[in-house]
């Protein structure tokens, strides 16, 4: 696949304000949040074009004729950047990993003369990329002109795994290739809306972190690096994810050439779909990677209307049925199996180990349960379970007579006893008359970001809001204007998946800021989907709060199987570890009562 770049242009922020870089990283709020992996999200004031910003141009010199800098381990930039380890060193400029030691963190860097032919196509694409502060990818933090180098500066992710290393393994199961290429091509589709391209997007580019979030790393620069230039930037990056798509289904690259580790296809047959590689691919997908595909010298096994451009793509991959994840795939409390970390690289995840002579896929066989000790010793642990037995009966016994009795007294008017209003809620009965209800909590399956108005906050923190714990949390943008987000931004939201249709009644959402004030709407819908429109949505309920809790109840009893959490105001909150101040808010908890 040919490798091109393009010109990139700065561009606004949830709020609607232009994010410049800073010059020097000297805030510690914003590199504490790159240390999770996280972007700041504090607005920041317009700065001039990118032109206006650049000295006086050097005369130029070849890349090829242009020598890398003396640089070794140990070597330390602007006094803070300490160089660890080489990664790569072509083409004049290399790139480190290195930690900076004003902020104590690992970082990444490349760096090249200052008179190399591509230092000033590289010191605008870095500041155009920064600009953009999308947390889909791995955020440029400085771009530098000193003593003679260039460097640019960018994050580290020591929890993340790059798509080589993961297909080394083997093919990806559905739901992972169906992730994977979703959250890549909506992050490419937001930044050719705003001018910007990759151009180099390859397995090598894509990181997976351990709560199953990609990020994309080199947007604008690795093209810049390599001098890499198209007249057709979103054809290029659309083919490059069509590509991604069929390496995660086959463990093929889609061109005759081996790339990446992976073999190529025989060079006498074209392009084959996927689902002709490999047994049991999915076959909506496995269309979609054709789609994205069809480009010069590729023909398509099936009639398909090609994808021309990311967003194009991210419809088509959006319009495919859901796409569950395997159940025996996922440990309890996270859908995706962590990953670690070995200094130096991005790397795969060790293999499960499994014990000799044990087959692949075999559960290991659990042994009958111990019987109890005889003797004395058993004889009177079996009288103790016995005793314990006849007592729980009888408790069951007497609370199931107190329930008849209790439902008798509220047939003829009479009132009910203490015992049954705790855990309950009062309501209007079919009949008219008012009456008691024990309420159940709901069960949730599955939840997805809902932004039908502009873009998404925190995709893969969304199941952070039901996992029990009140530590984690799914996390809005730090906005400018507040409380009220409109007409900047109508509002920001989770749908939740119950399973099935049920009851819902009341609705408890914990929240992690404070203040004046956080305004939330609850929603009854028809699907998962992440833009459906809000006014085919059915209202259930909203409410107005100071506090970290929320209480709504639906007006009756509503049958919905989806649940859509809507927040529409949000209070002013200092600047933390994970952003600026501004108006924000963050779940930490969510649970549906019925």
């Amino acid at each position: 696949m040919a490798e091109r770049s393009t010109a990139a242009v700065g561009v606004a922020n949830e709020s609607g304000d232009t994010q410049p870089l800073s010059a020097q990283a000297d805030s510690a709020t914003a590199d504490d949040a790159t240390d999770r992996g996280e972007k700041n999200d504090a607005p920041q004031q317009n700065i001039p074009e990118e032109t206006a910003e650049l000295p006086e141009s050097k005369p130029e010199k070849s890349a090829q004729s242009t020598e890398p800098p003396e640089l070794h381990s140990g070597h330390k930039l602007a006094g803070r950047y300490r160089l660890e380890e080489c990664l790569t060193r072509v083409d004049g400029f290399s790139s480190w990993r290195a930690v900076d030691e004003k902020l104590r963190r690992a970082v990444g860097i490349h760096i090249l003369p200052a008179d190399h032919s591509r230092a000033r196509p590289v010191l605008a694409a870095a500041r155009s990329a920064a600009l953009l502060g999308d947390p889909r990818f791995v955020q440029v933090l400085d771009a530098v002109e000193e003593n003679d180098l260039v460097y640019v500066i960018h994050e580290w992710l020591p929890d993340a795994t790059d798509l080589t290393a993961i297909l080394a393994a083997g093919p990806q199961e559905a739901h992972d290739c169906y992730q994977m290429a979703s959250q890549v091509a909506q992050a490419m589709a937001a930044a050719h809306r705003e001018g910007l391209a990759h151009l180099r997007l390859s397995p090598d580019c894509v990181l997976r972190t351990e709560s199953g979030q990609y990020r994309i790393r080199g947007l604008a620069v690795a093209a810049a690096l390599h001098g890499v230039s198209s007249e057709r930037p979103q054809r290029e990056d659309t083919e490059a994810i069509g590509a991604l798509l069929y390496a995660s289904l086959t463990q093929r690259w889609p061109y005759p050439e081996d790339q990446y580790g992976l073999t190529g296809l025989p060079k006498d047959i074209g392009l084959v779909a996927p689902d002709q590689v490999r047994a049991r691919v999915h076959r909506g997908l496995s269309e979609v990677a054709m789609r994205a595909l069809v480009n010069d010298g590729a023909t398509a096994s099936r009639e398909l209307q090609p994808c021309a451009t990311p967003e194009e793509l991210a419809k088509a991959i959006a319009a495919l049925p859901k796409i569950r994840p395997p159940e025996a795939s996922r440990p309890p409390g996270s859908p995706y199996q962590r990953t670690t970390y070995q200094q130096g690289a991005y790397r795969q995840p060790p293999a499960r180990q499994i014990p000799p002579g044990a087959p692949p896929t075999a559960p290991l066989a659990a042994g009958p349960p111990p019987a109890l000790p005889g003797g004395r010793t058993g004889k009177a642990l079996k009288w103790a379970v016995s005793s314990l037995l006849i007592a729980a009966l009888g408790l069951g016994s007497w609370q199931l007579a107190d329930t008849l009795m209790n439902r008798q007294n509220d047939t003829n008017g009479g009132t009910p006893s203490a015992s049954e209003s705790t855990g309950s809620t009062s309501g209007t009965d079919g009949s008219g008359g008012s009456g008691k209800t024990k309420l159940k909590t709901l069960p949730i399956q599955e939840a997805a970001e809902y932004y039908p108005f502009g873009g998404p906050q925190h995709t893969a923190d969304v199941g952070k809001t039901y996992d029990g714990a009140t530590s984690t949390y799914w996390r809005t943008y730090s906005f400018k204007e507040g409380p009220k987000l409109a007409p900047y931004k109508d509002g920001v939201g989770i749908v939740y998946d119950l399973g099935s249709k049920q009851k819902v009644s009341t609705a408890s959402i914990d929240f992690e800021y404070g203040g004046d004030h956080t305004t939330v709407e609850l929603y009854a819908a028809d699907s998962l989907s992440s833009t459906a429109p809000l006014s085919g949505l059915s209202k259930l309920a909203t409410t107005s709060t100071s506090g970290k809790t929320a209480t709504l109840s639906a007006k009756g009893s509503v049958s919905t199987r989806y649940v859509v959490v809507w927040l529409t105001a949000l209070p002013y909150s200092p600047a933390d570890q994970y952003s600026g101040a501004g108006y924000k808010q963050a779940i930490t908890n969510v649970v549906f009562k019925g």
